[in-house]
């Protein structure tokens, strides 16, 4: 049997086949090696979950939030209620609402620390009005996980004062309240025994590395390079030599 004859169409096809197929594998493993890496993101993570909660004494002693990122922690302090923002543009159970942001000053070294105390929806018939939240005065006690600062979102320009902003950082706080604010924030899990009524909602996300997204994407990648592998073997090798034994050639 003669094998089909081949011109300069062919090799261009089998190029772009090869090319293809080795860019589509080469996404998957990139997707696989991502997938490796959040696994081990989030083994560290649950293993401080694990870990005992965080007492003021435990912060005061670190120069860095970083190491204890997502510890659970119960820090004692006063609440600095004439600085609480609410953080506009936030959804919590596909609402839309505000994040209560209160700095708290700790016992034993005085420092301030952000306390995303929970979620409020807004008032749609006056968008600038907000709630009362009841900040006891005195010490306090709150439980929650420490986490980075609250997350930004898209704002045009800039505002750094208000009650109702886009965003807020340690450094405005700091600089607001010419105070040293440690750069990270406790997101509160549970209403303060100090004020169990606080109508403040804490549904907040699952804190994971969404490694099976990953896992996903690879699937996609190696599936459409083996579906690159089937068609050009189809249409370039088995069609025409289908076609070649038909004409009796």
């Amino acid at each position: 049997m003669k094998f089909f004859r081949v011109d300069r169409r062919f090799w261009w096809v089998l190029l772009a086949a090869m090319v293809s197929a080795s860019l589509t594998a080469s996404l998957g493993f990139w997707q696989l090696r991502r997938a490796a890496l959040k696994e081990s993101m989030q083994s560290i993570l649950d293993q401080r979950m694990a870990m005992p909660a965080l007492s003021n004494a435990d912060l005061a002693s670190l120069d860095t939030t970083g190491s204890v990122l997502h510890r659970s922690a119960t820090l004692r302090g006063q609440w600095l209620p004439h600085a609480t923002v609410f953080l506009d543009n936030r959804q919590m159970n596909q609402r839309q609402g505000f994040y209560v942001v209160t700095p708290m000053k700790l016992a034993g070294d005085g420092r301030l620390l952000l306390v995303q105390r929970g979620w409020v929806p807004r008032d749609f018939q006056d968008r600038t009005r907000v709630p009362h939240i009841p900040s006891p005065g005195g010490w306090v006690e709150v439980s929650g996980r420490m986490a980075a600062a609250p997350a930004r979102v898209y704002e045009l320009g800039s505002s750094d004062s208000g009650l109702i902003r886009q965003n807020l950082s340690a450094a405005a706080v700091a600089q607001a309240l010419a105070a040293e604010v440690i750069d990270g924030s406790l997101v509160q899990l549970a209403p303060s025994p100090h004020a169990p009524d606080d109508g403040l909602v804490r549904q907040w996300p699952q804190v994971a590395s969404d490694v099976h997204k990953h896992h996903g994407y690879a699937f996609q990648w190696f599936g459409l390079c083996a579906l690159i592998v089937v068609l050009y073997v189809w249409f370039q090798i088995i069609s025409p030599l289908r076609q070649q034994r038909g004409s009796g050639t």
